[in-house]
This record gives structure tokens, sequence and C-alpha cells, in this order.
């Protein structure tokens, strides 16, 4: 018997949007738990009916899909976050990253890219590769410039600091495993050990922190 799929919120102030989400999921066996048609109202939802995953709108009234993440976020809740946009490289895609999202979907994705998306940010993975997350993080970073906090990694050790660089340039495990000649078996156990000790969520907030915390830099080669 197959486990069950993750139970989803869905929150977009275009009713069709909500509606056409919904059935997509539905059909390949996901659970969508709830609706939401504003940030507030994704809020309010979250708390109460513990989703796995949630599908976040932008730009939505009376809160808008940024604000509604931190809220859902910042007391611990354990579901992933999902934010949609009608925009390539949206401005606030960054800002939704370090809030803890962990990725973002164009409002145009594929029924089979949708489902899919929403089962790998349920296994904790990260929905960007982190190459374009760097990109967003390059491009974005720069509007609110703060100087490096090396203080924040003072619980990594050196191979451990070596290898959120790495994540941060956008290297995948099996790139981290032929550049450090390790095993990929035990990149996992450094980037497992490295996620516990920042509590970070996945790679796209690792990617985030690297960049802010000044290990690595716009332009950095790979």
């Amino acid at each position: 018997m197959n486990a069950p799929g993750p139970r989803v919120l869905v929150a977009d102030d275009q009713e069709l949007v909500r509606t056409g989400f919904r059935l997509i999921l539905t059909s390949r066996g996901l659970d969508v738990v709830g609706e939401a048609a504003d940030g507030a109202e994704a809020v309010e939802l979250a708390r109460r009916l513990r989703p796995d995953v949630v599908l976040m709108d932008i730009r939505m009234p009376v809160l808008d899909g940024l604000e509604a993440t931190r809220r859902i976020l910042a007391p611990g809740l354990t579901c992933r976050v999902i934010m949609l946009t009608t925009f390539d490289l949206d401005a606030y895609v960054y800002d939704a990253l370090a809030a803890g999202a962990s990725g973002f979907l164009l409002k145009d994705v594929t029924p089979a890219h949708l489902a899919a998306a929403v089962r790998l940010v349920d296994t904790g993975d990260a929905l960007l590769a982190p190459s374009i997350t760097r990109r967003l993080v390059e491009r974005h970073a720069a509007r609110t410039p703060a100087p490096p906090d090396h203080r924040a990694l003072a619980a990594l050790t050196p191979r451990e600091r070596e290898v959120l660089g790495l994540v941060g340039r956008g290297l995948s495990n099996a790139e981290l495993a032929a550049r450090l000649t390790l095993s990929e078996a035990t990149v996992k156990t450094h980037v497992a050990r490295i996620f516990a000790k920042l509590a970070l969520r996945d790679r796209a907030q690792a990617v985030v922190l690297a960049y802010e915390t000044g290990l690595v830099s716009a332009g950095d080669p790979r």
C-alpha cells in the first residue's frame, strides 16, 4: 500500500487558480485540505490545518504571500512553502527564500511538474536547483547590503564551512563529492550536519545563508 501523499493548502486570490490547482493535485493522489483567498486566511488555515505543503501566491490582498510565509514559518511549523508567481525571477523571491520558502513555481507550471514539486519539497529538498537559487540571490542580495557576519558559522567545522561554501556556489552532492574526493554518502552526512547546526530547512536556505554571511560572494567561480 502506497504512503499517503502530502496534505496541501492552496493560497491564491483567484478562485479559478485555486480550483485548477486543487483538481490537478487531487487527481494525482494529493490531499488538498484547504483553500485561502488572501494571506491572512492562509496563515489562519496553516496554523489550524497543519498542512505539509503550502502553495502560496506572492501577490494577494489583506496580507501578501511573503509576509504570510514569514508568519507561518516563524512559530516553527514544519510545513513547506512553495511560492507562486507569474514572473520569472520575481523581485520578492529572494525575500521569500530568506523567510524560509522552499522554492517557487511559475503559475503556468505543467500539472505533472506541479504535483512533482509538491512531493519534492515534502521530502525536505529544495524545489529550486541550487544554481537557479544562486542567480536569484546574486540578483537581489545587493538590494539590502549588509556586512558579512561569520558568527553564524561558528558552529561549523572547517570542512563543513567548505561544504557550505560549495553548496552556496550551486554544486550538487555529486559535484561536491567529486570536488572534495569524498563519497556521496559522506557529503550527505556533512550537509545534514550543517542543516542541523544552522537550523536550515533545505539547500535554498543554505545558499541564502552562504551569501548573507559572506562565505560566498557574487561572481565567485563555481
